[in-house]
């Protein structure tokens, strides 16, 4: 290529636009290997590894034989070795060293153990061992001895797997029929009881003395309520008798014997007899009791359903308050305001604000929201329920609308644009056949912009649902003990705090008392959030689409 070939290939910007090029390509590929190592090692978590036994022997030390799965391998200098009194073959640089998952944490101290490579014996992979998911404790691993009911002997040997299996069952579901009782029937027993004991004290307060009609009704009616919770207190009651019937006996590879009662355990399996496809659906198994289910055990087990609700019922709360507020201000600055330096003044301090961190978003919405705004509202109308605030304490509301009011300048920006990009002529014609300025406004003007509106609405959502600091201080809780939606009227209960997957990420990865059990929840819980911003942009980036279409459709 000549000198002057190179220099117009320069002049007409052909340089710039591959490297442009190039740096989408790569940012692609980082974004997408992102994902790829996320879904790797959150959704590896749910398959059924199979359990090794391990013999091996310290320096100095007896054979000892351990169950457990292989959670990770690395590789480890020679004098690292050496000083846990390894001695390498002369010549070798570095070894390995295998990370066992061994369960048993309230026998042994501890889920994980570090064992070198060089002290491995044997390594094999037993058809009948048997991995338990409890509801305490974590794992558990060894081999079925037997089944008992009420301390008596039911099943042993190769026929204990066929009953235990039959009688885990019917525990789960008897723990299924504890649950529904003590969350739905018992919680709407509470509530009852704390209206009634509200409404008693805000007679009190007016001045309504004890032994009067009113404080009569409220005692029938608490008489009425505790009648019914001892009905199902005895119903409870027989529960958890039937619950604890029955009990397995397991062997630990120490060679101890222990009783595990089946209320404690919540899935029972053998992964080295399980064929692939044996494998695969107990993977989908687990994969939806991870989604559906509640946590356990500090959050490093279970499920995380509460916070998949939380964050979606935050996100929707949110888009309904911030689009008016924005839509509303956008309107006013384009289409009504006098454009002045006033109106330059608030443009700037608009764009200003989406650069504010969101943590003094967090701050001004516990000061104004929740101690000012919320206080005032319990004076006003929760008298009785003081000095227990009802709003005056972070909860969903005040959440939604700190997330609102942080997300609020995009949806103006957005709203802005595409009120400048409506043709004048589109306006004028609309007045000239006789609209009014409101008219034109409400039946011409915001339909077009709409596609501009659900542009900024989805910045809004995919910044909304990933802040984690200013809900800290709003409303976000480690565990809630109840969701916001109930049957309960109002139903929908504002008040409550919540759980958040961005906050649930956070406090197992930095907060949880067992590290590598939370490891791959923080992978998976992760990829459970980008999926839901994904969905949650997808489905308003149809409805952006739509809105599109159909102004394309009417201008023609």
């Amino acid at each position: 290529m000549s000198n002057q070939s190179t220099l117009s290939w320069f002049k007409n910007g052909s340089p710039w636009v591959w490297l442009n090029a190039g740096a989408v390509s790569i940012s692609l590929v980082m974004v997408i290997g992102l994902l790829g190592l996320i879904a790797v090692r959150g959704l590896s978590h749910f398959w059924p590894a199979d359990v090794a036994a391990i013999s091996y022997s310290e320096p100095g030390a007896e054979v000892v034989t351990l169950l457990g799965e292989v959670a990770d391998k690395e590789t480890v200098s020679a004098l690292r070795l050496k000083n846990a009194g390894v001695e390498l073959p002369e010549g070798q640089s570095s070894g390995q060293r295998l990370l066992l998952k061994i369960g048993n944490r309230d026998y042994f101290g501890l889920d994980f153990k570090w064992i070198n490579e060089p002290w491995v014996a044997t390594e094999t992979y037993p058809k009948n061992v048997v991995a338990i998911e409890r509801r305490e404790w974590g794992h558990f691993y060894g081999y079925l001895t037997a089944v008992k009911e009420a301390g008596e002997l039911v099943a042993e040997g190769e026929s204990a797997w066929h009953e235990l299996q039959k009688r885990l069952v019917r525990s789960n579901h008897l723990v299924d029929q504890i649950k529904d009782i003590e969350k739905h029937e018992i919680g709407e027993i509470n509530h009852g009881l704390e209206s009634l004991r509200l409404e008693k004290r805000q007679l009190e307060l007016d001045g309504i003395t004890a032994g009067s009609l009113q404080h009569q009704e409220i005692a029938l009616s608490q008489q009425g309520w505790n009648d019914k919770y001892k009905v199902l207190q005895k119903e409870l009651t027989d529960l958890y008798i039937a619950l604890n019937r029955d009990q397995m006996v397991m062997t630990m590879s120490d060679g101890r014997e222990v009783e595990i009662p089946l209320s404690k355990v919540v899935d029972a399996y053998q992964p080295n007899a399980m064929s692939t496809l044996d494998k695969l659906g107990f993977y989908f198994h687990e994969v939806w009791k991870f989604i559906s289910g509640d946590p356990r055990e500090a959050n490093t087990e279970g499920g995380i359903f509460p916070a998949i609700f939380g964050t979606v019922m935050m996100v929707m709360i949110m888009a309904i308050l911030v689009t008016p507020f924005g839509v509303v201000a956008a309107v006013y600055l384009k289409e009504y305001a006098t454009q002045g330096p006033v109106i330059r003044l608030i443009r700037i301090a608009v764009n200003n604000l989406a650069g504010v961190p969101s943590i003094v978003y967090g701050v001004f919405g516990l000061g104004f929201f929740v101690y000012f705004l919320g206080g005032s509202i319990d004076e006003l109308f929760f008298e009785a329920s003081l000095p227990s605030p009802t709003f005056g304490t972070p909860g969903l509301m005040w959440a939604s609308l700190t997330l609102a009011i942080l997300t609020v300048p995009v949806v103006i920006v957005a709203t802005e644009e595409g009120l400048s990009r409506i043709p004048r002529n589109i306006r004028e014609g609309s007045l000239a056949l006789g609209a009014t300025k409101a008219e034109t406004l409400w039946r011409t003007v915001l339909p077009m912009a709409a596609p501009a509106m659900m542009t900024g609405l989805i910045l809004a959502v995919a910044r909304a649902a990933g802040e984690v600091a200013p809900l800290m201080m709003v409303g976000v809780v480690k565990l809630a003990p109840a969701l916001a939606v109930d049957t309960i009227a109002p139903y929908l209960h504002l008040d409550r705090q919540f759980m958040h997957l961005g906050f649930h990420i956070y406090d197992v990865g930095f907060q949880s008392p067992n590290v590598e059990a939370a490891r791959p929840l923080v992978y998976a819980t992760a990829l459970l959030l980008v999926m839901i911003i994904i969905v949650l942009n997808i489905t308003a980036i149809s409805i952006r689409n739509r809105l599109r279409e159909n102004s394309k459709a009417s201008e023609n």
